[in-house]
């Protein structure tokens, strides 16, 4: 059982329009909603694949119910802490895909933000609105690791990702990633700020930051360098999705490039995080590098294809997977 952890859970909305007038009306033509955060989206792609799944976190109010039934009726098991306040919702504003007329696709890898083309064919843009979560108390982030201790000791790993609420500390992943190495059990740390700056204290097996969370957290020098410096706080291994220049990993076992054989037009909602699945899978099947990072940075591609996060394009896995070079 692969364990996520979304201490910031949402319900995540998604407006689906043929294109945005900021100054008029718009009308919607699709409306999604559903359980979302970093860690639910990467339960969902594990689920899809085969794997079991436990998503643990912080709920609360009537969004936080919201959320609770919506897990339930994806079959996602889950193993809630409530909260008092309310849980937030976060908003994407998705254009539908339009005949691109001039120029070329903009280049984006697996999990990246902007705009991008299969072949030149369509263009797609997103805008997304994250609230910034609810006040959680120090009682409840007790209650939370009470909790978290004996689910993380049954899990074969954990992904611990995305943002943290107001009132929990800046290193809770550090914290959890720790709990997690004292019991055997290999963590995933996806965040972003002071978040991904404490991670490596707490020893994980992998942190997963993208190009600019690295250069944020590690300014002053390239992705190589940044990435290496994570690992000698206490990361055992830094993976860095990079754009349409693929992903970076650097591990004890040396250095590796995933480079991405073209790009993917659709919606990057979500894509880290199935990026972020495949790495989990990769580290309980005790997988070699470059299969780990193949299948995870196909997995982020498919994301892009898919319209929802959490969700990815079986065809475009199927597709890109072979073709992703390795070096």
């Amino acid at each position: 059982m692969i364990l996520t952890v979304t201490l910031n859970l949402a319900l995540d909305v998604t407006y689906r329009l043929p294109g945005v007038d900021w100054d008029g009306v718009n009308r919607v033509t699709a409306v999604h909603r559903r359980a979302g955060g970093k860690g639910v989206n990467v339960a969902r792609v594990l689920a899809a694949l085969g794997h079991e799944v436990l998503v643990t976190g912080l709920a609360g109010g009537p969004t936080g119910q919201a959320i609770e039934g919506d897990l339930r009726a994806a079959g996602l098991p889950s193993a809630l802490t409530p909260i008092a306040a309310d849980s937030r919702t976060t908003l994407a504003v998705t254009e539908t895909p339009v005949p691109a007329t001039t120029g070329g696709p903009i280049a984006r890898g697996p999990g990246e933000p902007g705009q991008a083309g299969a072949g030149g064919a369509e263009t797609r843009r997103t805008a997304l609105f994250n609230e910034p979560g609810p006040e959680v108390t120090p009682g409840e982030l007790e209650s939370f690791v009470r909790r978290y201790e004996p689910l993380v000791a049954a899990a074969d790993a954990v992904v611990l990702s995305g943002s943290l609420p107001r009132g929990v500390p800046l290193d809770a992943y550090a914290t959890l990633a720790a709990i997690a190495a004292g019991k055997g059990v290999p963590a995933i740390v996806d965040a972003d700020g002071e978040p991904l700056r404490h991670a490596p204290e707490g020893r994980p097996s992998v942190v997963k930051p993208n190009a600019e969370e690295l250069a944020r957290a590690v300014p002053g020098g390239g992705p190589a360098e940044g990435a290496q410096a994570l690992r000698e706080r206490g990361a055992e291994a830094v993976v860095v999705s990079m754009g349409s220049d693929g992903l970076l990993a650097v591990t004890g076992e040396g250095t590796f490039r995933a480079r991405m054989p073209y790009t993917v037009g659709g919606n990057p909602t979500g894509a880290g995080d199935s990026l972020v699945a495949g790495l989990a899978l990769g580290l309980v099947e005790r997988a070699p590098w470059p299969d780990r990072l193949r299948r995870a940075a196909a997995l982020g591609a498919a994301a892009v294809a898919a319209p929802v996060a959490g969700d990815f394009d079986p065809d475009v896995y199927a597709d890109i997977h072979p073709k992703i070079i390795i070096t």
